[in-house]
C-alpha cells in the first residue's frame, strides 16, 4: 500500500547521507587546514535547511555534533526552538527592532552590521533585563550587509564597531564576512579574505577578541582551506552537492545527495505520431510513442524553465520531458520503458543537479530550495523510514 505522503509527489530525505556528509566535511576540514584546535562548524539550515526540512535536518545536525546554526530571519529560529533545538542559533538577516524581545526569549544570535541598529538592539536589551548574543557583520565586498571594511575606511569602521561592543545588554561573540564568488573569482575572494584578516587584526589591537571568526561557505571550504579559521558555515555542500565543477571533478571529499524527488505515474497512454503535447504544444511526436503524465509540475517546485530539457528516471531508463512543465504536471516519453505502469514512482532528480541546475538556468541551491511546501518531505534514516 502506498504511503498517503507518496500517493503523488516527495522528496526523500537520506538521513544518512546528511551523516555521511556531516563527518566527510569535518574530516576534510581537520586535514586540509591542520588548525591547533578543532573547527567549529555552523549548519547551514536557513530556507527550511535548503529545502530539506528545518526541523529534522536542525536536530540531525545537532545530535551529530554541530556547534551552531544559521537561519535567515527570527521566525526560522524560532522554528528551531520550538522543534528542539539547544544548541545556539545565528540569525543571519535583519530583524526588526520591534521583535529584539523575541530574539532574547529563544535565545538567538543576532548578527549586527550597522551601529543604529546596535543601538536599538541594546535599549530592548537593556529594558528587557537581559543579554542579546551578536555576531558582527562586515561588508568586505559583497556590498549588502554589514560594517564596510575597504581601504581607506578601515579607522571610521573600527570605531563604529568599538562602540558597538561597549554597548550595554549587548554581547559580541563573533566576526564574519559573506564571499561574493567564491566559486568563481580567486583574486577577489582573497582580497574579501585579506580584509577581514586585516580587520580582526586591527579590532584586537584594539582590545577586542571574539570567540568566532568565520567566512568559510561551501566554495571556500572546499578550495580556500585558508578560510576556514577557527569556524566554517557549509551549506549546499552538507546537503551532497559540489557547489563548483571543480571541486565536483576531484570528488573531495566524497559527498552524497541527501535529497530525492519523486513523483508518481497517474495515466500512461500511446500517442500518435505527430501528436501535438502540452501548452503552447512545444513538443510534437517524431513516432508512435508511450507517453507517461507525471503528478508534478511548477507549483511543486520542478522549474518550467526544464521544459523539454529534462529527463527523468523510470526503472532506471532516462526519459526525456516532452512539451512545457506545466503547474501540477509533466509529460515524459516512456517509450524506452515498456513495463512503466500507473503509479510507478519516478526520479525526477537525485545526484547531478549541476547539470540539471544548468540546463535550468541556475543553480543548485535554487533548485532544493525551491521545492515547494505541499511536497511532503519523508525521511529515511538506516534503510527506513521514520516519523
Amino acid at each position: 500500500m502506498i504511503d498517503k505522503r507518496e500517493s503523488r509527489a516527495w522528496a526523500e530525505i537520506d538521513l544518512d547521507a546528511l551523516a555521511h556528509n556531516y563527518h566527510a566535511l569535518r574530516d576534510w576540514i581537520q586535514a586540509s587546514s591542520a588548525p591547533e584546535a578543532p573547527v567549529a562548524l555552523l549548519g547551514m539550515v536557513k530556507a527550511n535547511a535548503y529545502g530539506h526540512g528545518a526541523p529534522a535536518i536542525g536536530r540531525k545536525l545537532q545530535e551529530l555534533g554541530a556547534d551552531m546554526l544559521a537561519v535567515a530571519c527570527l521566525a526560522e529560529a524560532v522554528e528551531l526552538r520550538e522543534a528542539g533545538i539547544t544548541i545556539p542559533i545565528l540569525c543571519l538577516g535583519q530583524t526588526p527592532v520591534e521583535q529584539a524581545e523575541d530574539l532574547l526569549a529563544y535565545d538567538v544570535t543576532q548578527t549586527v552590521g550597522d551601529l543604529e541598529i546596535g543601538r536599538a538592539l541594546s535599549a530592548a536589551a537593556v529594558a528587557a533585563g537581559k543579554e542579546l548574543a551578536i555576531h558582527i557583520k562586515l561588508d568586505t565586498g559583497m556590498g549588502r550587509l554589514g560594517f564596510i571594511w575597504r581601504e581607506g575606511s578601515q579607522a571610521g569602521t573600527v570605531e563604529q564597531v568599538r562602540a558597538l561592543c561597549a554597548l550595554p545588554g549587548l554581547r559580541a561573540e563573533g566576526l564574519f564576512t559573506h564571499f561574493a564568488a567564491a566559486d568563481e573569482d580567486v583574486d577577489y575572494t582573497e582580497l574579501q579574505g585579506r580584509r577581514l584578516r586585516e580587520a580582526r587584526a586591527v579590532l584586537e589591537e584594539a582590545g577586542i577578541h571574539l570567540k568566532h571568526y568565520h567566512c568559510a561557505s561551501s566554495a571556500a571550504v572546499l578550495n580556500y582551506p585558508w578560510t576556514h579559521m577557527d569556524m566554517v558555515r557549509p551549506g549546499i555542500a552538507m546537503y551532497g552537492h559540489y557547489p563548483d565543477p571543480a571541486s565536483e571533478i576531484r570528488g573531495e571529499p566524497s559527498l552524497r545527495p541527501v535529497m530525492a524527488l519523486k513523483a508518481r505515474v497517474t495515466s500512461v497512454r500511446t500517442m500518435p505520431i505527430g501528436t501535438k503535447l502540452g501548452y503552447g504544444c512545444t513538443a510534437t511526436l517524431k513516432k508512435e510513442s508511450r507517453v507517461a503524465v507525471l503528478s508534478i509540475g511548477y507549483a511543486d517546485g520542478l522549474p518550467r524553465s526544464l521544459s523539454n530539457k529534462l529527463e527523468v528516471k523510470l526503472h532506471g531508463i532516462p526519459c526525456p520531458i516532452l512539451g512545457r512543465i506545466c503547474m501540477d504536471m509533466c509529460m515524459a516519453d516512456v517509450t524506452a520503458v515498456p513495463q512503466t505502469k500507473v503509479g510507478d514512482a519516478a526520479v525526477v532528480y537525485d545526484g547531478d543537479l549541476n547539470r540539471i541546475a544548468e540546463l535550468a538556468g541556475t543553480i543548485t541551491d535554487e533548485l532544493v530550495c525551491r521545492v515547494t511546501a505541499r511536497v511532503p518531505r519523508v525521511y529515511r534514516e538506516n534503510g527506513t523510514r521514520i516519523g
